[in-house]
């Protein structure tokens, strides 16, 4: 029975006798423990000139409580709803009103050469990652239109690419190369999934990295950091500095790690161990070892998710679900390649365990719906 209606639409319904998949609840939970766990492991050092060791794990589980109830209300919403166009629609144009805010000068809050964030009194945030789940909950109505002919190329597929390479290029502007490319690979990702033809997909993808090489060779720095990421080392003392301490840790942590807490870079010689290269971290304290288990944990969540959208009969609750796995799927792979080196340096969070109260409530909101959907293929 409906909880709430809006113009005669279900919102709002109850959840009693709805239960997600045991499996994807428990993946989820151990994901977010371990990310405390190793968050305050990467930040206690840092924290302690805060006014506490704490500091960050602290914010971490205030961001985790938003979340929460985030997630609460999309396990609640009708997924009906969600498939509105005004739905979609909105969502869109605020994170584009968002992204255009933090492009101004004097608006958008700069931080290490970014202007990434927008601020409302103590609070921060990063109007990116609202973007990247408004343009899926659009892909996904948009791929389940029976209108849309995604193996036509002209007229199907290339116009389903006109939102998100605008919402790539708001996003290089700021700039942000990691997340406007993650963008582009979950749409690709989501269209393959739909159908779409190999090889079309294949002249979109040369054609993104054409733009992308060409946006990482135009200006010195980013010239600099690609050479470096070939040979971190021969660049020590400037821009293969992080990338080197990172592996650094790798190095020392071996193959059961130095212990949780007692690794050494997080000591102010690899920046930001607390977000951007948790997983450094995660390799020095925990070893090889510890790297296998936390990318287990992210596999068995992404195995578990797509599982949903495979038994999904409704398309747009597949491609909904196929989409928000994907999301954080494709993050996960770009920051742990970028932090074992394989991949030039970029500035993007490790789902679950990167400090950040913005990343984590709305990738738990996001968690949210894959739980509603999940719970409607196992009722009690």
């Amino acid at each position: 029975m409906s909880l709430l209606r809006l113009r005669g639409a279900k919102v709002l319904r109850s959840t009693k006798g709805r239960k997600p998949e045991k499996s994807i609840v428990v993946s989820f939970v151990l994901l977010i423990v371990t990310g405390l766990v190793v968050l305050f492991a990467a930040s206690f050092y840092n924290a302690g000139s805060k006014g506490s060791l704490l500091t960050d794990v602290i914010s971490q589980l205030f961001g985790i409580m938003i979340g929460l109830t985030f997630m609460l209300i999309l396990w609640k919403v009708d997924i009906s709803f969600l498939s509105r166009p005004v739905v979609s629609g909105w969502l869109l144009a605020v994170s584009f009103v968002l992204l255009i805010l933090v492009a101004i000068p004097g608006v958008g809050v700069y931080i290490n050469g970014s202007r990434r964030w927008l601020r409302i009194g103590p609070i921060s945030f990063q109007p990116s990652e609202l973007a990247k789940y408004s343009l899926v909950l659009f892909m996904a109505r948009a791929l389940s239109s029976p209108k849309r002919d995604i193996t036509n190329f002209f007229k199907g597929l290339i116009p389903l690419f006109i939102v998100p390479g605008a919402m790539f290029v708001l996003i290089l502007l700021q700039p942000n190369l990691s997340t406007a490319g993650s963008i582009i690979i979950t749409s690709a990702l989501m269209t393959m999934i739909a159908g779409a033809k190999w090889t079309h997909l294949a002249l979109i993808g040369v054609s993104g990295l054409a733009v992308g090489s060409y946006y990482a060779l135009s200006e010195p720095y980013r010239r600099a950091r690609m050479i470096s990421f070939i040979d971190p080392f021969r660049y020590l003392s400037n821009e293969g500095y992080q990338l080197a301490q990172s592996l650094m840790a790798f190095g020392s942590g071996g193959l059961f790690g130095m212990g949780l807490g007692r690794g050494k870079q997080k000591y102010s010689f690899l920046p930001y161990p607390e977000s951007d290269f948790i997983f450094a971290i995660v390799g020095e304290d925990m070893g090889y070892v510890g790297c296998i288990l936390v990318m287990a944990l992210f596999m068995a969540f992404l195995f578990f998710g797509y599982r949903i959208s495979v038994r999904e009969k409704d398309r747009f609750k597949s491609m909904l679900s196929a989409g928000i796995v994907s999301t954080i799927g494709v993050q996960t792979i770009l920051n742990i390649a970028v932090v074992i080196g394989v991949m030039p340096t970029t500035g993007l969070p490790l789902p679950f365990f990167s400090a950040g109260g913005t990343s984590v409530s709305i990738v738990m909101g996001a968690v949210g719906i894959l739980f509603n959907i999940s719970s409607e293929q196992n009722p009690l």
